[in-house]
C-alpha cells in the first residue's frame, strides 16, 4: 500500500514514517529541499523523496498513479514570525491543493491533523494558525463529501516524546531546564489542565485509522480526538518532570500571569478510538523517563 506523508521531517511525521515503513508499507514523502531531515535520515534508503520547492505537487502522483493514502502532518504555527500569508499557505493552500489532488488520482483516503480538542473558537492565541486550520477543515468536509474521498480529521491533544523542539515546545523545554539544572524556571500557576499523549500511542492510532480509512466506503468525513482521556495540569506534570530529573531547578509557580485567553482545560473523547480497537498504553511518568533517557544519550 502507497502512502504519502507530509510532515515527515517534523517530530510526529518522522515517527510516523518510521512505523509505516516498519510496518511494510510503501512510503512516499513531501519536504522542502532545505529542510532538515535528521530525524529520518536512517530511513532514505527506504522511502521516496520529493522537494516541493523543485516539482510540480503533481508529479508523485504521476510517477505512483496510485496512492492509497496521504497522511497531512505539516503544519504552521506562526511562532517564526511567518506572515499570514505563510501560515495560510502553508495550513489552507497547500492542504487544498494536495486534496485535490488526491480525489484527481482517485486517492481513497486523506488524513488531516488537526489541532486539538476544545479550541472550538478562534481565539487572540495562535489566532492565525487557528483560523487557518478551521477554514481548511471546512473545506476538507465539503470536498470529502462531494468528490466521495473518505476524510478523517484528527484533533490532536498535547503530543509529547523525544526529539521534539526544545526551543519552541513546552515539554522539552521543561525537561531541559530541569537537566540542565538552570536556576530557576518562571512559570503560571499551572492549573491549566492538558491530554499529553506520548508520539508513540498517537501513531499507532494513526496506522489503526489507515487501515480503518481505507477499508470503508460510506461516511465520507469522520472526527477523532486522540489523547489518553486524562487531563493532567501543568503543574503536576512540571513537578513530576523536575522529580524524575533529580532537579536543583527553582521552579517559580505563579511568577507569570495566565494569558487573557488561556485554555484551561483540554481533554480528548477517545470513545470512538476505542471502539475501534485502539488505547493509550504509555503513562505519563514512563514518557517522561524516555524522553530523560534520550537526552542523555545525546549528552553522552
Amino acid at each position: 500500500m502507497k502512502v504519502l506523508v507530509t510532515g515527515a521531517t517534523g517530530f510526529l511525521g518522522s515517527f510516523l514514517v518510521k512505523a509505516l515503513v516498519k510496518e511494510g508499507y510503501e512510503v512516499i514523502i513531501l519536504k522542502r529541499s532545505f529542510s532538515n531531515s535528521y530525524r529520518i535520515a536512517q530511513l532514505t534508503p527506504h522511502i521516496t523523496i520529493y522537494n516541493l520547492d523543485e516539482i510540480d505537487l503533481e508529479i508523485p502522483f504521476q510517477d505512483f498513479r496510485k496512492i492509497d493514502a496521504v497522511i497531512h502532518t505539516a503544519t504552521c504555527y506562526g511562532r517564526n514570525n511567518e506572515s499570514i500569508r505563510e501560515i495560510v499557505e502553508a495550513n489552507l493552500i497547500f492542504p487544498l491543493q494536495l486534496l485535490e489532488m488526491a480525489v484527481s488520482y482517485k486517492t481513497k483516503l486523506f488524513i488531516n491533523t488537526d489541532t486539538f480538542s476544545n479550541i472550538n473558537s478562534i481565539s487572540n492565541y495562535l489566532i492565525n494558525y487557528n483560523l487557518s486550520k478551521k477554514t481548511f477543515l471546512e473545506w476538507g468536509k465539503v470536498i470529502s463529501i462531494k468528490k466521495k474521498i473518505n476524510f478523517i480529521n484528527v484533533k490532536l491533544e498535547h503530543l509529547y516524546g523525544p526529539f521534539d523542539d526544545h526551543s519552541q515546545k513546552f515539554v522539552p523545554y521543561i525537561i531541559n531546564s530541569c537537566l540542565k539544572n538552570v536556576p530557576e524556571v518562571l512559570l503560571t500557576p499551572g492549573e491549566q489542565k492538558r491530554d499529553f499523549i506520548y508520539v508513540d500511542d498517537a501513531v499507532s492510532a494513526y496506522l489503526i485509522l489507515l487501515q480503518k480509512g481505507i477499508s470503508k466506503s460510506t461516511s465520507f468525513f469522520e472526527e477523532f480526538e486522540l489523547g489518553t482521556g486524562k487531563e493532567t495540569s501543568i503543574r503536576e506534570f512540571v513537578e513530576l518532570a523536575h522529580k524524575i530529573t533529580k532537579s536543583k531547578t527553582i521552579l517559580k509557580f505563579g511568577s507569570l500571569p495566565y494569558r487573557d485567553d488561556e485554555i484551561m482545560f483540554s481533554k480528548a473523547n477517545i470513545e470512538p478510538l476505542t471502539s475501534i480497537g485502539w488505547s493509550s498504553k504509555i503513562k505519563l511518568i514512563d514518557g517522561i523517563e524516555e524522553i530523560v533517557k534520550q537526552v542523555g544519550r545525546e549528552v553522552n
